[in-house]
């Protein structure tokens, strides 16, 4: 054989590949995640136990062998909507195995009082302090385990084009660029998605973004190595240092130690741009958290290390353009001052699993074999479900700001509170407080919401705008009739 006529025999074998990797990389049948985040991974599970193919794009290294994740870890505070998510793939109890439940808050005042307030009537009822990166690399593992799923970490998406699901694949460490096409596109890519930088070129995307003046550092208090490792304060309870206009807050680890996280403005007497030195960052914190400072020896080392981060608020519509579809932070990220950011995010996806099983049952289809038509009518629905009560968590987070920082040292909103689990002892299912709805409920959050307002307005009258501050005071009979008539219940 000459020379000529093996070169183009290898001309025609390389030219085969090639096609034969594109047609991989084109398989109709394929969906893409953009982030293997815990909402990525959520899905691709839900996907990949469907039968469908799945691709997982993330930008970052695999967290599971990552030791630079420190320092932008705010502690998640895993509630109901939280665990039925993991729970329709067997994960919760795993992920409850390391959780430390939390019955409620512990404020701690400027002169190291503590008081203690439960987060429900119920003396069971609890939260669940677990580490963010720890249940991500829970997620990462179960869903790398199914079949059909592809995991690409160190890459992005590029010239996306979102009406026919084509785009270039980039690795970002060898600059590789693979041209692939999905049959949807689900972008779970955090606040600063990557997608949604692309939806945002299109005609009439509205989109909002809005800073508080806050920003967050993360820093912490180690076990007790004096006494068997044993925790240096109250170990259920998340403890609050409220302080006026800024504030710091401390989830617990299964380890005995603190997460604890300091909310201050950026810019201001007390804020993060005037605590540059050791000397200023320890007076600051003898005045502000007294009985916090001994507890913290490791303070001006994780001042250095652990950068000050932004918080904001992110709104735009509409989440679905094409083959694309946003969840998550991508769609709607929140301040984390109720807790609920990772929780509505993973309703999100248990939520968009819902949709899709009673479409394909509707439609006595195999998910598995669905085409691009079912997942656009899947993709409609989700966004005219969840958009309202995205928008409601959002407020209701900015809100809750105001009330730990402000409120829940004051006297008056502590004997609401009282009251609140008074009525809900005296007249059970009838009055919720709009916390038990949010954190303890499957009740959507813009109904939450709805039915906190007309709580706010008995509790108002009931107390007779604050004046009473004595439970054995309170009108019972017209808590009744307020419940009745507001609440219709």
């Amino acid at each position: 054989v000459s020379t000529q006529s093996t070169g183009k025999i290898k001309i025609k074998i390389k030219k085969k590949k090639a096609l034969l990797k594109m047609i991989a990389n084109c398989s109709s049948n394929r969906i893409v995640i953009s982030g293997a985040g815990p909402a990525g991974c959520l899905i691709g599970c839900f996907l990949a136990k469907h039968g469908k193919q799945v691709d997982i794009i993330e930008r970052r290294e695999d967290i599971r062998s990552d030791s630079l994740a420190s320092g932008r870890s705010i502690n998640l505070a895993l509630s109901t909507r939280g665990l039925l998510a993991l729970s329709s793939i067997g994960l919760d109890n795993e992920v409850l195995k390391s959780a430390v439940p939390m019955y409620g808050r512990m404020m701690h005042s400027k002169d190291s009082t503590l008081t203690y307030q439960p987060y429900s009537k119920d003396e069971k009822t609890h939260l669940n302090s677990v580490s963010r990166l720890e249940l991500n690399r829970k997620l990462l593992t179960l869903c790398e385990s199914l079949p059909g799923v592809r995991i690409h970490f160190n890459s992005k998406i590029t010239n996306l084009d979102l009406y026919n699901g084509t785009f270039t694949q980039q690795n970002l460490k060898t600059n590789e660029k693979i041209n692939k096409q999905a049959i949807s596109l689900l972008a779970c890519d955090g606040a600063f998605s990557g997608i949604r930088s692309f939806m945002q070129r299109i005609d009439r995307f509205d989109y909002s973004q809005s800073y508080i003046a806050h920003g967050y550092k993360e820093l912490s208090i180690p076990a007790n190595n004096n006494n068997n490792g044993e925790y240096q304060m109250s170990r259920n309870c998340l403890h609050i240092w409220p302080r006026g206009n800024y504030m710091m807050i401390a989830l617990p680890n299964d380890n005995g130690s603190f997460t604890c996280t300091l909310f201050l403005p950026f810019v201001g007497e007390n804020g993060f741009d005037n605590l540059k030195t050791q000397d200023s960052v320890f007076r600051f914190f003898e005045t502000e958290f007294p009985d916090a400072l001994p507890l913290m020896p490791t303070l001006w080392t994780d001042w250095q290390n652990n950068q000050a981060f932004s918080l904001v608020t992110i709104r735009c519509f509409p989440w679905a353009i094409g083959n694309a579809l946003l969840i998550g932070d991508a769609a709607h990220a929140i301040v984390p001052f109720y807790g609920q950011g990772l929780n509505c995010a993973l309703e999100d996806v248990r939520i968009f699993n819902e949709i899709v099983e009673t479409k394909a049952k509707e439609q006595a289809t195999s998910i598995a074999d669905t085409g691009k038509d079912f997942w656009i009518e899947i993709f409609q629905q989700f966004q005219e479900l969840r958009k309202p009560n995205a928008d409601a968590i959002a407020e209701l987070a900015l809100i809750n700001f105001i009330e730990m920082r402000d409120k829940v040292g004051d006297s008056k909103f502590l004997f609401r509170k009282k009251l609140e689990h008074l009525l809900e002892q005296k007249f059970k299912n009838r009055y919720i407080s709009q916390y038990e709805l949010i954190s303890f409920s499957h009740t959507p959050y813009a109904e939450a919401k709805r039915i906190g307002d007309i709580n706010y307005e008995i509790l108002r009258q009931l107390t007779q705008n604050d004046t009473i501050n004595d439970l054995n005071l309170i009108d019972l009979d017209l808590a009744d009739k307020l419940i009745k008539e507001l609440l219709n219940k």
